[in-house]
């Protein structure tokens, strides 16, 4: 941790969850059960590169865990993460941070002192897809914080495609397939009033915010709560996590983790 993180209250700690490299970071002075949020990393960064974000997070209160995803950090790193990377391992990441979502949680609950009934959720980027997907996936997990990612994988999946003039075949299509069947947009059974925090700015030229805006006009009327499901758009803003959006997820997570 560099000197500027350091403090005598937080505890940062390399760990190794069943292969898995990830940080941990949390309240020296805890609860003997503490609630806890697995942060998730974009595209081409890996968990170093979330520290400060976790950092905050455990300065208020709260258990961080920040995993590697496969092909980055630890995990044999891509060289280029270009398109031809993005065409072959985006979903191929996403899909297995989230079957690794659930070894993450039992860990996370029987060896790091985890409150099984507060487990929350947070990424930005490919980090949000997959915040998404756990989510979804996880009914354990109780609030979801999404940067700058989708919930709607096959509108996102859809225009990708189209804008690099890309098809695909083969195995691609096999990966395809299961990410459809995922796609929280086609599990909103899973998703109905369940906290979901959306935060996107309205200039993304990485993920432009129309999947996630798609998402959140058909869901948000499915919901009982209204206060449980919140959309926050930012104007002018491209790919970038701010000092506002962190302030929300904090908001976020102490009202509903």
């Amino acid at each position: 941790m560099t000197d500027h993180l350091k403090t005598n209250y937080i505890i940062e700690d390399k760990i190794t969850i069943r292969k898995i490299p990830a940080i941990l970071f949390r309240p020296k002075e805890g609860k003997k059960l503490l609630p806890t949020i697995i942060l998730y990393h974009g595209w081409s960064s890996n968990k170093e590169l979330q520290r400060m974000r976790g950092f905050i997070l455990s300065a208020v209160g709260y258990q961080v865990i920040i995993p590697d995803a496969i092909y980055h950090g630890e995990r044999n790193p891509l060289r280029n993460y270009d398109i031809d990377d993005a065409t072959k391992y985006f979903w191929k990441t996403i899909l297995n941070n989230i079957e690794e979502s659930h070894i993450i949680i039992e860990d996370a609950i029987s060896k790091y002192g985890a409150d099984s009934n507060k487990i929350g959720v947070i990424g930005n980027s490919m980090g949000g897809f997959t915040a998404a997907g756990a989510f979804t996936h996880n009914p354990i997990i109780k609030a979801l914080v999404a940067f700058n990612g989708s919930c709607g994988w096959r509108n996102f999946n859809k225009r990708f495609k189209e804008f690099n003039e890309i098809s695909i075949t083969g195995q691609l299509e096999k990966i395809e397939g299961k990410v459809n069947k995922l796609d929280p947009q086609n599990n909103l059974n899973l998703l109905m009033d369940r906290p979901i925090l959306l935060l996107h700015g309205d200039s993304d030229n990485v993920v432009p915010i129309e999947s996630q805006r798609i998402f959140y006009n058909k869901i948000k009327p499915m919901y009982k709560y209204k206060d449980k499901i919140k959309f926050i758009e930012y104007p002018n803003l491209n790919h970038f996590v701010t000092t506002n959006m962190m302030e929300e997820s904090i908001a976020w997570f102490y009202k509903y983790l």
